[in-house]
């Protein structure tokens, strides 16, 4: 149960159970978009079309659960008309719910490029680019939903400030492959691939870091959005 920043025990105990029910759902969620994103790393290295059309597919599933988690906080909201961190509790479930579908749509996007690659062969690159943002990437996803999971501000906010180093690397990265294709034109068509593959990653990062400004919006009622953050100070956040 949530216990940090006036979050406690209601009159209601339904009402307790509703909210604690949610937040299980969501980081349910988290999980198996995590796993979507890590098996559809292996299939792009690995070029196993197999797996990566079982990650398209199980996109499905992932789209079920936003759908169920936004209808019960739809219903909690018109039944209990939460207020006050009760309210930012489930903004933020909706919010969170939303990046994690469309984190699972990068993930199916990378999966669907492994499709094509193992059409075609490895790419010239041998996915150095991808092993290393999908690492990067990775981590942060994995902490986004720690931060949520115990309304850590402080990892949220390292969240915030690692995806600016996943832009920096995505950057370096794309540069590294129009080097590929203007060495030899024949490899135009892969390292397309590639780039589509690490445009998904450099998004599920974007998606990680809203993930974790919503994490401070839970916690201390503050919008970070677009650069509020620099801002703002970490005075501002008490942390």
């Amino acid at each position: 149960m949530l216990k940090q920043e006036g979050y406690g025990q209601h009159i209601s105990g339904q009402f307790n159970t509703e909210l604690e029910s949610l937040r299980n759902q969501l980081l349910a969620m988290g999980g198996q978009v995590e796993q979507q994103l890590t098996t559809a790393l292996d299939a792009l290295m690995k070029l196993d079309s197999g797996v990566a059309e079982s990650i398209v597919r199980n996109d499905a599933e992932i789209n079920q659960m936003e759908m169920t988690i936004d209808d019960e906080c739809a219903t909690i909201i018109a039944r209990r008309q939460p207020t006050a961190s009760d309210l930012r509790l489930v903004i933020t479930i909706i919010k969170v719910n939303r990046d994690l579908e469309r984190i699972g749509d990068e993930a199916a996007k990378v999966a669907r490029q492994a499709v094509q690659l193992s059409e075609g062969g490895m790419s010239p690159s041998s996915f150095v680019e991808i092993r290393h943002i999908g690492a990067l990437v990775g981590v942060l996803l994995r902490q986004s939903l720690d931060a949520f999971a115990r309304l850590d501000v402080t990892k949220a906010i390292e969240v915030v400030r690692g995806d600016a180093e996943v832009d920096k690397e995505y950057g370096s990265a794309m540069r590294s492959l129009v080097t590929f294709m203007v060495e030899d034109p024949r490899n135009i068509g892969a390292i397309l691939n590639e780039m589509w593959a690490l445009r998904s990653l450099e998004r599920i990062g974007d998606h990680a870091c809203n993930i974790a400004e919503h994490v401070v919006y839970l916690v201390k009622g503050l919008d970070i959005r677009h650069g509020r953050l620099s801002e703002l100070g970490e005075e501002a956040l008490d942390i």
